[in-house]
């Protein structure tokens, strides 16, 4: 203990002694001289307290980086260090470039491979409906089963389920009110008013996601959407179709297009919003598909009453009816006259059209709504084209509308339009994306 009392009291005396020595030298001196500064190289500052002492080299710090009294300079001096640096020759922004390239080039083929499939999801609900004429409700109901669950996690089950309701109530609203509005109006009527659907996504995707279109994109949509009036509308009379069927189904088919594209932009909404809650991780598709369409399923059997009148079915006779369709559909039984080709075309019409699905939901998960409803569009001339060629089942084929290749040459216009990008603009502006998370 004494020994501990001398060193302090030692210590002390020490201390006081080199403050004495320190406030009897007068103040000296100090010089700066800053040596020539090599192009690139931070400054070399010299620090001479007196003639007489060695001078101190001291390296400037660049402006970019300055100490607040903290260690955190040291941290983000180790971590400069281990970031790669550019090389001369840019190495760094062209893999950044080589990845947006790549993204825009999955994207592209992702949209070519949905337009295929959307053409033959439509080539084969036409097939499928020469055996299942009488049927239609049955087919219609019998696409919304198949979808199963691939591979997820428990994460990805436990995401909300109230977005999954909100499509599942938007899908069937638009079935209902577009059945009622399709029985009331020509074919080439509604491929008129179907062209809504795609300004309907544009609208929700800039109120909902808060996106942003340039001046030739939506000039581009509105050159797809006439391309595709012209191609299949022209010669038809679709005009004098607008006047015999009145107002009321004409609106009530644009209602059924805005709540297809408030629809598909909730998709969209829901795989961005699964992505913050997954940590990055990606939704699968078939969660997706299975929630909606299990919910579309049971929003439709509610309004089963509504859509038995509207086929023209009582509703006591709903189960008879689903009963000769199940018969129909399986080509079994008495009843069965006029179901030739079942149930080999409607099984390949739910393949087609379940894979058609898929590669749409992919295309907006990757992309947006919007390009997944263009990719949609295009499908539409090329299906009718197809239908000019001998098919099984359809007997005759039909003549190509006078006006199909001049809309087949807007369409293409409106498409290389919407995908152009200005000199000014950077190449990943070329589609939209979804916006960051």
């Amino acid at each position: 203990m004494a020994t501990s009392s001398g060193r302090l009291i030692a210590g002390s005396t020490v201390s006081m002694s080199s403050i004495k020595r320190r406030n009897a030298n007068p103040p000296q001196s100090i010089s700066l001289i800053c040596r020539n500064q090599i192009q690139g190289a931070p400054p070399l500052v010299l620090l001479r307290p007196s003639q007489r002492s060695r001078p101190w080299p001291i390296e400037a710090v660049p402006s970019a980086k300055f100490w607040d009294g903290s260690d955190d300079f040291e941290v983000a001096k180790e971590e400069k260090e281990k970031k790669p640096e550019a090389s001369p020759g840019g190495k760094t922004d062209d893999h950044a470039l080589a990845g947006k390239h790549d993204r825009t080039t999955e994207i592209v083929i992702a949209a070519a491979v949905t337009a295929a499939l959307g053409v033959g999801n439509r080539v084969m609900y036409k097939l499928a409906l020469i055996p299942l004429k009488q049927y239609p409700f049955f087919l219609a109901q019998l696409s919304t089963f198949g979808y199963r669950a691939g591979i997820v996690t428990k994460e990805m089950l436990s995401v909300p389920k109230i977005p999954f309701l909100i499509v599942g109530i938007l899908e069937s609203l638009a079935l209902t009110s577009g059945m009622a509005a399709a029985a009331n109006l020509s074919g080439p009527s509604t491929t008129v008013l179907s062209q809504t659907f795609l300004i309907w996504q544009i609208l929700f995707s800039m109120v909902f996601l808060g996106r942003r279109y340039r001046i030739n994109q939506l000039f581009g949509c509105v050159l797809v959407a006439f391309g595709v009036i012209v191609s299949v509308a022209s010669g038809s009379g679709a005009a004098h179709s607008f006047k015999d069927a009145g107002i009321f189904w004409s609106l009530l088919m644009v209602l059924s297009f805005m709540l297809q594209g408030a629809d598909t932009v909730m998709k969209e909404i829901i795989f961005i919003d699964s992505k913050k809650r997954l940590k990055g991780a990606s939704l699968d598709l078939f969660v997706v598909n299975s929630y909606g369409s299990m919910f579309q399923v049971i929003c439709i059997a509610l309004l089963l009453p509504f859509l038995s009148k509207l086929w023209g079915i009582p509703f006591y006779q709903l189960p008879s009816y689903l009963k000769d369709g199940g018969a129909c559909f399986l080509n079994i039984g008495a009843k069965t006259t006029g179901c030739e080709g079942a149930p080999l075309l409607p099984i390949m019409f739910v393949m087609m059209n379940m894979a058609y699905n898929i590669s749409l939901l992919r295309l907006i998960k990757i992309s947006s709504a919007v390009v997944s409803s263009l990719a949609s569009t295009v499908s539409v001339p090329i299906a009718v084209y197809f239908f000019t060629l001998p098919l099984p089942y359809l007997g005759v084929a039909s003549a190509l509308p006078t006006g199909f290749v001049a809309g087949t040459v807007i369409l293409v216009l409106g498409m290389l339009l919407y995908a152009w990008t200005p000199s000014s603009q950077t190449p990943d502006s070329v589609i939209p994306s979804s916006p960051s998370t």
